[in-house]
Protein backbone atom coordinates (compact mmCIF):
# COMPACT_ATOMS: atom_id res chain seq x y z
CA UNK A 1 0.00 0.00 0.00
CA UNK A 2 1.04 3.94 -0.32
CA UNK A 3 1.93 5.83 2.47
CA UNK A 4 3.82 8.67 3.97
CA UNK A 5 7.01 7.48 6.25
CA UNK A 6 10.10 8.15 8.07
CA UNK A 7 12.91 6.18 8.08
CA UNK A 8 14.59 8.83 10.62
CA UNK A 9 14.18 11.97 12.67
CA UNK A 10 14.08 15.02 11.55
CA UNK A 11 11.83 18.08 9.69
CA UNK A 12 8.89 17.48 7.81
CA UNK A 13 11.01 16.95 4.44
CA UNK A 14 12.20 13.85 6.00
CA UNK A 15 8.59 11.93 5.06
CA UNK A 16 8.35 9.94 2.06
CA UNK A 17 5.92 8.68 -0.39
CA UNK A 18 6.20 5.32 -1.00
CA UNK A 19 5.01 1.31 -0.65
CA UNK A 20 4.54 0.01 2.66
CA UNK A 21 3.69 -3.28 4.19
CA UNK A 22 1.12 -3.72 6.57
CA UNK A 23 0.65 -5.91 9.30
CA UNK A 24 -1.98 -8.44 9.54
CA UNK A 25 -4.83 -7.96 11.54
CA UNK A 26 -5.95 -9.92 14.85
CA UNK A 27 -8.99 -11.09 15.65
CA UNK A 28 -10.24 -7.70 17.89
CA UNK A 29 -8.99 -5.67 14.51
CA UNK A 30 -10.25 -4.09 11.76
CA UNK A 31 -8.70 -3.33 8.87
CA UNK A 32 -9.41 0.21 7.58
CA UNK A 33 -9.55 1.75 3.76
CA UNK A 34 -7.87 5.00 5.00
CA UNK A 35 -10.44 8.29 3.41
CA UNK A 36 -8.78 10.78 5.36
CA UNK A 37 -6.53 12.09 8.04
CA UNK A 38 -6.07 14.65 10.37
CA UNK A 39 -2.51 16.74 10.91
CA UNK A 40 -1.91 17.38 14.31
CA UNK A 41 0.87 19.16 16.02
CA UNK A 42 2.20 15.54 17.90
CA UNK A 43 2.76 14.08 14.70
CA UNK A 44 5.57 16.62 14.03
CA UNK A 45 6.89 16.40 17.66
CA UNK A 46 7.44 12.52 16.94
CA UNK A 47 8.56 13.01 13.25
CA UNK A 48 11.22 15.57 14.74
CA UNK A 49 12.34 12.50 18.04
CA UNK A 50 11.11 15.24 20.34
CA UNK A 51 8.51 12.36 22.04
CA UNK A 52 10.44 9.49 21.65
CA UNK A 53 10.70 8.83 25.67
CA UNK A 54 6.94 8.77 25.62
CA UNK A 55 5.91 7.56 22.45
CA UNK A 56 8.73 5.50 21.45
CA UNK A 57 8.31 5.12 17.60
CA UNK A 58 10.58 2.19 15.65
CA UNK A 59 11.65 2.98 11.83
CA UNK A 60 9.56 2.85 9.39
CA UNK A 61 6.92 4.98 10.72
CA UNK A 62 4.03 6.13 8.82
CA UNK A 63 2.53 9.37 10.92
CA UNK A 64 -0.86 9.87 11.62
CA UNK A 65 -3.32 9.15 14.59
CA UNK A 66 -6.98 10.74 13.45
CA UNK A 67 -8.42 9.03 10.55
CA UNK A 68 -11.51 8.41 9.24
CA UNK A 69 -12.16 5.62 6.30
CA UNK A 70 -14.38 2.60 5.63
CA UNK A 71 -13.50 -1.01 7.14
CA UNK A 72 -12.68 -3.47 4.72
CA UNK A 73 -12.31 -6.38 6.66
CA UNK A 74 -13.47 -7.47 10.34
CA UNK A 75 -11.85 -10.11 12.74
CA UNK A 76 -13.67 -13.06 13.78
CA UNK A 77 -14.34 -11.37 17.52
CA UNK A 78 -15.67 -7.65 16.55
CA UNK A 79 -18.60 -7.44 16.69
CA UNK A 80 -19.44 -3.24 16.95
CA UNK A 81 -18.75 -2.44 13.34
CA UNK A 82 -18.70 -4.92 10.00
CA UNK A 83 -17.06 -4.29 6.14
CA UNK A 84 -18.21 -1.39 4.77
CA UNK A 85 -18.87 0.51 7.91
CA UNK A 86 -17.79 4.35 7.62
CA UNK A 87 -15.68 4.93 11.03
CA UNK A 88 -13.84 7.59 12.60
CA UNK A 89 -10.86 6.36 15.25
CA UNK A 90 -7.08 7.62 16.87
CA UNK A 91 -4.28 5.02 16.50
CA UNK A 92 -2.12 4.86 19.17
CA UNK A 93 1.09 7.28 18.70
CA UNK A 94 2.93 5.18 18.90
CA UNK A 95 1.61 2.77 15.67
CA UNK A 96 0.84 6.20 13.69
CA UNK A 97 -0.54 4.75 10.72
CA UNK A 98 -2.59 7.47 9.34
CA UNK A 99 -1.13 8.78 6.92
CA UNK A 100 -1.32 5.55 4.40
CA UNK A 101 -3.92 4.16 2.17
CA UNK A 102 -4.45 1.51 4.86
CA UNK A 103 -4.46 0.85 8.54
CA UNK A 104 -5.34 -1.51 11.36
CA UNK A 105 -6.51 -0.24 14.48
CA UNK A 106 -8.57 -2.26 17.21
CA UNK A 107 -12.28 -2.32 16.81
CA UNK A 108 -12.78 -0.57 20.41
CA UNK A 109 -10.99 2.37 18.76
CA UNK A 110 -13.28 3.00 15.91
CA UNK A 111 -16.57 4.83 15.70
CA UNK A 112 -19.29 4.64 13.88
CA UNK A 113 -19.58 8.05 11.20
CA UNK A 114 -23.49 9.40 10.70
CA UNK A 115 -24.09 9.59 7.28
CA UNK A 116 -24.52 13.76 7.74
CA UNK A 117 -20.76 13.93 8.47
CA UNK A 118 -18.50 14.20 6.07
CA UNK A 119 -15.20 12.07 5.91
CA UNK A 120 -13.12 15.25 6.57
CA UNK A 121 -15.40 16.32 9.23
CA UNK A 122 -15.05 13.30 11.07
CA UNK A 123 -11.14 12.98 10.60
CA UNK A 124 -10.64 16.79 11.84
CA UNK A 125 -12.04 15.03 15.29
CA UNK A 126 -10.19 12.65 17.40
CA UNK A 127 -7.54 14.83 18.75
CA UNK A 128 -8.99 18.70 18.56
CA UNK A 129 -12.31 17.69 20.14
CA UNK A 130 -10.73 15.12 22.94
CA UNK A 131 -8.21 17.53 23.57
CA UNK A 132 -10.18 20.74 23.97
CA UNK A 133 -12.28 18.42 26.34
CA UNK A 134 -9.92 16.86 28.22
CA UNK A 135 -7.81 20.49 28.78
CA UNK A 136 -11.13 22.36 29.79
CA UNK A 137 -12.65 19.87 32.16
CA UNK A 138 -10.78 16.79 33.51
CA UNK A 139 -7.46 19.13 33.87
CA UNK A 140 -8.75 22.80 33.88
CA UNK A 141 -12.06 21.83 35.87
CA UNK A 142 -13.57 24.35 34.28
CA UNK A 143 -17.53 25.21 35.81
CA UNK A 144 -20.79 27.50 34.58
CA UNK A 145 -19.74 31.37 35.02
CA UNK A 146 -15.97 30.58 34.86
CA UNK A 147 -13.51 32.52 33.07
CA UNK A 148 -11.33 31.15 30.38
CA UNK A 149 -8.62 32.31 28.31
CA UNK A 150 -8.19 30.53 25.03
CA UNK A 151 -4.72 30.66 23.08
CA UNK A 152 -4.60 30.36 19.78
CA UNK A 153 -8.70 30.28 19.53
CA UNK A 154 -8.95 29.86 15.33
CA UNK A 155 -6.79 26.71 15.61
CA UNK A 156 -8.08 23.20 15.73
CA UNK A 157 -7.71 22.30 19.24
CA UNK A 158 -9.14 26.07 19.97
CA UNK A 159 -12.04 26.55 18.06
CA UNK A 160 -13.26 23.15 19.81
CA UNK A 161 -12.34 24.67 22.99
CA UNK A 162 -13.92 27.97 22.61
CA UNK A 163 -17.17 25.92 21.40
CA UNK A 164 -17.09 23.35 24.51
CA UNK A 165 -16.59 26.14 26.74
CA UNK A 166 -19.57 28.38 25.68
CA UNK A 167 -21.84 25.21 25.87
CA UNK A 168 -20.36 24.70 29.76
CA UNK A 169 -21.73 28.24 30.60
CA UNK A 170 -18.01 30.03 30.85
CA UNK A 171 -16.87 33.71 29.57
CA UNK A 172 -14.39 32.97 26.92
CA UNK A 173 -11.62 35.43 26.26
CA UNK A 174 -9.73 34.55 23.22
CA UNK A 175 -6.75 35.46 21.19
CA UNK A 176 -6.29 35.16 17.54
CA UNK A 177 -5.29 37.02 14.75
CA UNK A 178 -7.38 40.12 13.41
CA UNK A 179 -8.54 37.76 10.45
CA UNK A 180 -10.34 35.13 12.26
CA UNK A 181 -12.20 37.47 14.99
CA UNK A 182 -15.21 37.04 13.15
CA UNK A 183 -14.70 32.81 13.65
CA UNK A 184 -13.70 32.83 17.01
CA UNK A 185 -16.46 35.00 17.75
CA UNK A 186 -19.03 33.13 15.73
CA UNK A 187 -17.78 30.20 17.65
CA UNK A 188 -19.01 31.69 21.19
CA UNK A 189 -16.11 33.69 22.70
CA UNK A 190 -17.74 36.77 24.76
CA UNK A 191 -14.24 38.67 24.25
CA UNK A 192 -11.50 38.06 21.39
CA UNK A 193 -8.01 39.75 21.68
CA UNK A 194 -5.58 40.44 18.26
CA UNK A 195 -2.58 39.09 19.75
CA UNK A 196 -0.57 40.95 17.77
CA UNK A 197 -1.88 44.75 18.17
CA UNK A 198 -3.23 43.65 22.00
CA UNK A 199 -1.78 42.78 25.06
CA UNK A 200 -3.39 39.88 26.54
CA UNK A 201 -2.23 40.48 30.15
CA UNK A 202 -4.49 43.52 30.23
CA UNK A 203 -7.06 40.39 31.19
CA UNK A 204 -7.61 39.96 34.97
CA UNK A 205 -8.97 37.26 36.95
CA UNK A 206 -9.46 34.03 34.99
CA UNK A 207 -9.99 30.81 36.12
CA UNK A 208 -8.52 28.78 33.75
CA UNK A 209 -6.04 29.44 30.61
CA UNK A 210 -5.46 26.77 28.18
CA UNK A 211 -2.11 27.03 26.64
CA UNK A 212 -1.66 25.60 23.13
CA UNK A 213 1.57 28.26 22.41
CA UNK A 214 3.97 27.95 24.90
CA UNK A 215 7.26 29.39 25.23
CA UNK A 216 6.46 33.71 25.89
CA UNK A 217 2.58 33.25 26.06
CA UNK A 218 2.63 31.08 28.63
CA UNK A 219 5.03 32.27 30.65
CA UNK A 220 2.79 35.97 30.48
CA UNK A 221 -0.14 33.82 31.11
CA UNK A 222 0.47 33.64 34.89
CA UNK A 223 -0.56 37.12 35.68
CA UNK A 224 -3.69 36.83 34.38
CA UNK A 225 -5.09 34.30 36.94
CA UNK A 226 -7.26 34.59 39.61
CA UNK A 227 -5.96 33.75 43.19
CA UNK A 228 -6.41 29.62 42.79
CA UNK A 229 -6.65 30.01 38.90
CA UNK A 230 -4.91 27.25 36.89
CA UNK A 231 -3.13 26.83 33.38
CA UNK A 232 -4.08 23.78 31.05
CA UNK A 233 -0.93 23.72 28.78
CA UNK A 234 -0.78 21.20 25.65
CA UNK A 235 2.60 22.12 24.90
CA UNK A 236 5.13 22.28 28.16
CA UNK A 237 5.62 19.11 29.75
CA UNK A 238 7.73 20.67 32.87
CA UNK A 239 5.18 22.87 34.12
CA UNK A 240 5.22 23.71 37.96
CA UNK A 241 2.95 25.96 40.02
CA UNK A 242 3.76 29.54 40.06
CA UNK A 243 2.85 31.91 42.65
CA UNK A 244 0.24 30.15 44.05
CA UNK A 245 -1.46 28.78 40.83
CA UNK A 246 -2.08 25.61 39.56
CA UNK A 247 -0.38 24.39 36.34
CA UNK A 248 -0.37 21.03 34.32
CA UNK A 249 0.19 19.22 31.15
CA UNK A 250 -2.71 17.76 29.52
CA UNK A 251 -1.58 13.93 28.28
CA UNK A 252 -3.86 13.08 25.85
CA UNK A 253 -3.75 9.49 25.27
CA UNK A 254 -7.12 8.28 23.79
CA UNK A 255 -10.02 9.73 21.67
CA UNK A 256 -12.17 6.81 21.92
CA UNK A 257 -13.85 8.17 25.34
CA UNK A 258 -15.13 11.58 23.57
CA UNK A 259 -15.70 10.75 20.25
CA UNK A 260 -19.55 9.67 20.42
CA UNK A 261 -20.27 12.71 22.54
CA UNK A 262 -18.37 14.81 19.53
CA UNK A 263 -20.87 13.02 16.84
CA UNK A 264 -23.89 13.99 19.00
CA UNK A 265 -23.27 17.36 19.25
CA UNK A 266 -22.31 17.66 15.35
CA UNK A 267 -25.80 15.92 14.87
CA UNK A 268 -27.61 18.38 17.06
CA UNK A 269 -25.74 21.53 15.42
CA UNK A 270 -23.75 22.45 18.44
CA UNK A 271 -20.84 21.92 16.88
CA UNK A 272 -18.88 23.65 13.92
CA UNK A 273 -15.85 22.03 12.22
CA UNK A 274 -13.30 24.30 10.66
CA UNK A 275 -11.05 23.25 7.78
CA UNK A 276 -8.51 25.21 7.20
CA UNK A 277 -6.83 23.44 3.89
CA UNK A 278 -7.14 19.22 2.78
CA UNK A 279 -3.96 17.85 1.04
CA UNK A 280 -3.58 14.85 -1.49
CA UNK A 281 -1.78 12.10 0.49
CA UNK A 282 1.39 12.59 -2.28
CA UNK A 283 1.56 16.33 -0.13
CA UNK A 284 1.78 15.09 3.15
CA UNK A 285 4.92 17.29 3.59
CA UNK A 286 3.47 19.70 2.58
CA UNK A 287 0.52 19.42 5.25
CA UNK A 288 3.13 18.84 8.32
CA UNK A 289 4.81 22.28 6.93
CA UNK A 290 1.49 24.05 6.84
CA UNK A 291 0.70 22.95 10.45
CA UNK A 292 4.09 23.64 11.48
CA UNK A 293 3.59 27.43 10.55
CA UNK A 294 1.59 27.58 13.68
CA UNK A 295 -0.84 29.36 11.58
CA UNK A 296 -3.47 27.26 10.40
CA UNK A 297 -7.23 28.30 11.01
CA UNK A 298 -8.79 25.00 12.06
CA UNK A 299 -7.56 21.62 11.15
CA UNK A 300 -5.62 20.64 8.49
CA UNK A 301 -5.88 17.40 6.88
CA UNK A 302 -4.58 15.09 4.23
CA UNK A 303 -7.23 13.27 1.44
CA UNK A 304 -6.00 9.79 1.01
CA UNK A 305 -9.40 8.11 -0.82
CA UNK A 306 -12.87 9.45 -2.02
Amino acid sequence: MKAASINTFGAPEVSAIGEHRLRAPGPTEVTVRVAAAGVNPLDLKIIAGYMQQVFPIEFPYVPGTDFSGVVESAGAQVTNVKPGDRVIGRTAPSAGGAFAQTLVISADDVCLIPADMSAEQAAALPTAFGTASQALFDVGQLTRGQRVLIHAAAGGVGSMAVQLAHQAGAYIVATASHQNIDLVTSLGADQVIDYRTQDFTNTRDIDLVLDTVGGDTLTRSWSVLRAGGRIATLVEFGIKPTNGHLGQFVFFASATPFLSHAIRLFQAGHLQISIDSIFPLDEAQSALEKVATGHARGKVLIRVSS
